[in-house]
């Protein structure tokens, strides 16, 4: 992995870290965040229609997903990590357009959304799960032969 590469991936997987760490921090504690209309705040979830108690299990999906990325090791959990950051900033940033917001709103999720995505193309090769499939990698799939074929029934193809 060239250098550049590896940078890239640290910085914004520590940003992403810090920023899930933060927000699920707040979301599971039910924190008031000043001045911010977006979650973590009770009055930001409610406003973008879902119950309050949908506070408690982002923030835990939130700190798990940041210990599941920055553990050695576990590649599929890391995929789900990544995979649950997505639907969730996707998320809240569509959340955010439906209801009206301001762009002020939508750029946090934003943010973490972008941060995501470069975290997870960036990842080096031991954080990527390896595919144990033969035809995977662009090998052309046996040719198995049809049910006509097997019982000599050709009169049925025409």
């Amino acid at each position: 992995m060239p250098k550049r590469n590896k940078i890239i991936y640290w910085i914004s997987t520590a940003w992403l870290a810090l920023g899930m760490l933060s927000t699920g921090a707040l979301q599971l504690f039910r924190a008031k965040a000043e001045g911010a209309l977006a979650p973590p705040r009770v009055y930001g979830i409610t406003h973008l229609g879902y119950p309050v108690y949908f506070l408690t299990i982002l923030g835990i999906w939130k700190l798990s997903g940041v210990v599941a990325l920055l553990v050695p090791e576990f590649p599929l959990l890391k995929e789900w990590a990544y995979a649950g950051f997505f639907f969730a900033m996707s998320g809240a940033v569509f959340s955010h357009i439906a209801s009206g917001d301001p762009v002020k709103e939508i750029f946090p999720s934003l943010l973490l959304l972008i941060l995501t995505v470069i975290s997870w193309y960036f990842r080096p090769a031991d954080r990527k799960i390896i595919a144990v499939n033969p035809y995977s990698h662009g090998q052309e799939f046996p040719k198995t032969a049809t049910a006509t074929e097997k019982h000599g029934n050709h009169a049925a193809v025409a």
